[in-house]
């Protein structure tokens, strides 16, 4: 088996793979083919653990230029963190020894529309399933309410996107024992980032070293 890419490492093969995605030069043979498909019948090495945005316009391999086995993906809107997706990330983790685990949000998020809706104007859902959703984002964006974002929508929810990505980022980074020893100990790198769906670009704004 070969060694696991580095952290960093799996870092840049993403911010490479975003670069070439944008630049409308993704490779659309990395996601069908019949032989890669037989080599990860027995198993798989993926290089980063996305923890992402259900929302359809930012699915991983696409955005990332990579192709089948290279991600483990986990999608749920808002990209909150709850138990499950802390054991998803755990066993991952463990299992494949990825190194690279990034909290993948994204420009225009519904689930901050929908929970400033709660918060600013008293909408709520009649879904107790779509509330425990908004109840997630709550917390980390309530403090912003109070400052002068407050006058601007559009700039409040920006701001938002990405204070519920750190939320989510350091619920990973202090929310899991086994987490914690393999940021120590195993090189485990956990960084949050924003997909802005104007530009197709992603970028890496919590806890990513600078580009080479």
């Amino acid at each position: 088996m070969p060694t696991p890419l580095s952290a960093i490492e799996a870092l840049e093969r993403l911010r490479e793979g975003n670069l070439r995605f944008a630049n409308d030069l993704s490779d659309p043979g990395k996601l069908l083919t019949h032989q890669r498909r037989l080599e990860l019948a027995s198993g798989q090495e993926p290089v980063a653990i996305i923890l992402g945005c259900s929302d359809s316009r930012v699915p991983a391999e696409i955005v990332f230029d990579q192709g089948l086995g290279d991600l483990f993906v986990i999608r749920v809107a808002g990209n909150i963190v709850a138990p499950s997706q802390i054991g998803s990330v755990e066993f991952a983790v463990s299992r494949y020894q990825t190194r690279l685990v990034v909290v993948l949000g994204h420009s225009h998020c519904g689930a901050v529309t929908a929970t400033l809706e709660t918060l600013l104007d008293g909408e709520g859902s009649e879904s107790r399933n779509i509330s425990a959703i908004v109840d997630r984002v709550k917390p980390s964006v309530k403090e912003l309410l109070d400052t002068e974002l407050r006058h601007d929508r559009n700039e409040l929810h920006r701001a938002c996107v990405r204070a519920n990505i750190r939320a989510s980022v350091d619920h990973l980074r202090h929310g899991s024992a086994i987490l914690e020893w393999q940021i120590a100990q195993g090189g485990l790198l956990i960084v949050g980032a924003e997909y802005a769906l104007e530009t197709g670009l992603v970028d890496f704004f919590d806890g990513a070293p600078s580009e080479r």
